[in-house]
């Protein structure tokens, strides 16, 4: 099987995410993972909330080979460290291969971990172990854009699906 590894904080979901996805129909299976901690100190949602919002944003994109993947939460929990502790690439992909041990996999990242790849824990491991996917958005809407209009009380609904659109709504999140 052949499976692709799409990490981000989804802080949250957004149509660049899937603008990206929809890039990765090929695949057997793509793995959407959170971010539990971001490695560079990014402020981010909780972790559940996070889940949630891409949880909505998988029913909207209509890909079948999309799934989450709560990898990180279980790493920290195997290593019986705490929650905000970031989680490494490397470990990431470790851990999926024992989980895949017969399939190939592919990490895949965006274009700006693309420029900073070598700042990556191991990344010369990552890249002798598992293929490397450097995939930019079609459609370039960051989710930060998302978090400055939500700040300004102005619409999302061009910049991520309606049910995370919904879902952020409901929980008042961001402004």
């Amino acid at each position: 099987m052949n499976i692709a590894i799409f990490g981000s904080a989804f802080n949250p979901p957004s149509r660049g995410h899937q603008s990206v996805l929809e890039r990765l129909k090929h695949y057997d299976l793509v793995l959407l993972v959170p971010s539990i901690a971001h490695a560079w100190g990014k402020d981010m949602l909780g972790y559940s909330t996070r889940c949630e919002m891409v949880e909505a944003f998988i029913q909207d994109v209509k890909l079948d080979n999309l799934q989450i993947s709560n990898i990180e939460a279980e790493i920290l929990q195997s290593n019986g460290e705490e929650q905000g502790q970031s989680v490494t690439t490397y470990a990431v992909m470790t851990a999926l291969q024992e989980h895949y041990p017969q399939s190939q996999l592919t990490f895949v990242l965006g274009p700006d971990n693309f420029l900073n790849f070598g700042k990556f824990y191991k990344a010369d491991e990552i890249t002798s172990k598992w293929s490397i996917l450097a995939c930019p958005e079609t459609l370039p809407v960051r989710s930060t854009q998302i978090r400055q209009r939500l700040a300004n009380h102005q619409s999302i609904r061009d910049l991520t699906t309606p049910s995370v659109e919904e879902y952020v709504q409901e929980h008042k999140l961001y402004s």
